[in-house]
């Protein structure tokens, strides 16, 4: 079996899952994902928690194997922690702090990337050390 396959997709607490043939309705307190997965891939709830499981050894099988529960493992990402975009600045002399415009980078460079309720810029620390 495939290493990532044959693991299954745990539901975490407020996170339900329906299963509808070959569609996969994934709901959670950021919203709700559908997806109609590939019709040889066999999708099971059991114990709170979503199996997929592959009906022979092929190679396409065993591509597809990994690649539903990855699809699966996503949409609960998805609904309980939403989508994240993680900037990593590295280098000495470089200053990266929030303005009402965006992101004021270094001493000219301005990268404009304007906040709203559904983008928020927030910083780790002011400096990192290794």
């Amino acid at each position: 079996m495939s290493r990532i396959g044959r693991k299954p997709v745990a539901l975490p607490k407020g996170v339900t899952a329906q299963i509808d043939g070959h569609k996969v309705t994934v709901k959670g307190p950021k919203g709700e994902i559908s997806r109609t997965l590939h019709e040889d891939m066999l999708l099971s709830l059991e114990d709170g928690t979503v199996v997929v499981k592959r009906p022979s050894d092929e190679a396409q099988h065993k591509a597809l194997h990994g690649l539903t529960r990855t699809l699966v493992a996503n949409m609960v990402q998805g609904v309980t922690d939403g989508f994240v975009k993680s900037l990593e600045i590295q280098g000495v002399g470089y200053k990266a702090e929030p303005k009402p415009f965006g992101v004021q980078l270094s001493w000219d460079t301005r990268i404009r990337c304007p906040t709203t309720r559904r983008r928020a810029l927030r910083s780790r620390s002011r400096t990192t050390s290794r």
